[in-house]
């Protein structure tokens, strides 16, 4: 008899001509979740060949960074931030992803990146090889390496390219292109070190053999010797590209927008190092700009055969690694922007979007906080009278405000290093000015030069052919085989 009674009230909730029997049914609450159920219900699993894959990988930003970034943009509109919705959070389909290195509880992005690109878990440090690599020996490398999507989409006749805003050497975009055994050869290998080269030179091999079509981001230090310039070899790989490629170069916003879209091979790197923050980028492309770029350079080459882009918003790992959270949402609503831009540039018909991250942080939220409190501001009190806070902060045990999030470790620890080694302290009487400015590294607890990583899940979205096989809590590497049966499957 209960089974029986659950079943009728499930389907009286589901039914819109009787919900209206029901007392709560005028809430907007109420009206706007059986719209969502009935979108869910009318969803169709989309089994099309993917033509475009797309994988857009904000580096960082876990559940809890996209949750403050979520309230940022929506309280940037004037809204209280926690009902907002950026582009991805309204994708259809939706897995929680364990992140994990197989010798690390918590991951870098060379281990993610590598199981993202080629379908393996592997250790830290070390980009498409497996965990046979032991990192930084060259000589544990023959026989050990390991096939990335890029490469396997190239022998399908798709177009291939990279984008990011950290340098185009690091770790994640490096997992499209480079087998190296460790993340660091960026620019040389060790003397020694025959078994590989340097993972700038892999990128321009990649370009040459048609791997890579374009690589667009920072790190022009690893391509040159030069003033700035990190090569040992006193090769310009940028000359190369250039003269030997036939690619288009960009090094600022002019050449950016003086590309060629027609397929010709584009190199861009905008800066000597990482790109700039979006909270300071001047004369450099937006990670939209550069995301629109690539799609219609990929396509305007590809015709029916399609292409395959890993875009990867980079810094937002490197304002969370300085505690920054104000850096962080900011470079998180440019990825957002970038994600609404590739979808509007596709069709969800022939194209698999695919929105992770490759690990979280150490970021954490103080409570309890009522609606509207600035996420990067203090906490302020819950409002028994109405929606929005009260206006009045809440104060800890110490008697001092706190702000809304903060990191278990980082550069902002409370705790002082004395002359002796040891380290005391107590919580500064953060303001709200203070707390809210670019530079202010929120407050944390245990010391350490830069925040780290966490080995906590992060979210994968997606939509378009076969998205709704991410589903459940899956292995990081399983993104991998989901794009690549999106692109194979008849």
């Amino acid at each position: 008899m209960r089974t029986s009674m659950l079943a009728m009230t499930a389907t009286l909730l589901g039914t819109s001509a009787l919900a209206q029997d029901i007392p709560q049914a005028d809430s907007d609450w109420f009206t706007a979740a059986q719209e969502r159920l009935q979108t869910q219900l009318d969803a169709q699993p989309n089994t099309n060949t993917a033509k475009n894959v797309i994988v857009l990988v904000s580096d960082g930003n876990g559940v809890g960074t996209n949750y403050a970034s979520r309230l940022w943009a929506g309280q940037q509109e004037g809204g209280l931030g926690d009902d907002y919705n950026q582009p991805h959070d309204l994708f259809p389909n939706l897995a929680l992803v364990k992140t994990y290195n197989v010798n690390a509880q918590t991951p870098d992005s060379a281990g993610t990146g590598t199981a993202m690109m080629s379908g393996i878990k592997t250790k830290a440090g070390i980009i498409g090889v497996t965990e046979d690599v032991n990192r930084g020996d060259c000589s544990t490398l023959p026989g050990n390496t390991v096939a990335s999507l890029n490469e396997i989409m190239t022998e399908m006749g798709k177009e291939t390219g990279i984008v990011s805003t950290a340098r185009i050497t690091h770790a994640t975009p490096a997992s499209a292109y480079a087998k190296t055994a460790d993340r660091n050869f960026e620019a040389s290998v060790p003397e020694g070190c025959t078994e590989q080269a340097d993972i700038a030179t892999q990128l321009i091999e990649a370009m040459r053999s048609g791997v890579i079509d374009l690589a667009i981001g920072g790190g022009m230090r690893n391509f040159h010797a030069d003033d700035g310039g990190r090569r040992e070899d006193g090769v310009n790989l940028i000359e190369i590209a250039q003269t030997e490629l036939g690619a288009h170069f960009a090094m600022d916003q002019a050449s950016f927008e003086a590309a060629p879209l027609d397929g010709t091979p584009i190199l861009g790197l905008f800066e000597n190092s990482h790109m700039m923050y979006e909270a300071d980028r001047t004369d450099e492309p937006s990670l939209a700009e550069m995301t629109a770029a690539a799609i219609t350079a990929l396509e305007a080459k590809s015709g029916d055969n399609g292409f395959f882009l890993q875009i990867e918003a980079g810094r937002v790992d490197h304002a969370n690694h300085a505690g920054n959270l104000a850096r962080v949402v900011q470079d998180q609503k440019a990825f957002a922007d970038a994600v609404a831009m590739a979808d509007e540039l596709t069709d969800d018909e022939e194209t698999l979007i695919v929105v992770t991250a490759d690990h979280e942080h150490a970021i954490a939220f103080n409570g309890y906080c009522g609606r509207g409190s600035n996420i990067l501001g203090l906490c302020m009190g819950i409002n028994g009278d109405g929606v929005e806070h009260t206006g009045e902060a809440e104060l800890a045990s110490d008697g001092k405000p706190f702000t809304v999030a903060g990191y278990l470790n980082g550069a902002g620890s409370v705790l002082i290093e004395q002359p002796d080694g040891s380290y005391f302290g107590t919580r500064p009487n953060v303001t709200e000015e203070e707390a809210t400015d670019i530079d202010y590294p929120q407050q944390a607890l245990v010391p350490k030069s830069s925040e780290t990583h966490s080995g906590e899940d992060v979210a994968v979205y997606a939509k378009g052919p076969w998205a709704h096989l991410f589903n459940g809590t899956i292995e990081q590497n399983l993104i991998f085989h989901v794009m690549h049966h999106a692109a194979t499957a008849e």
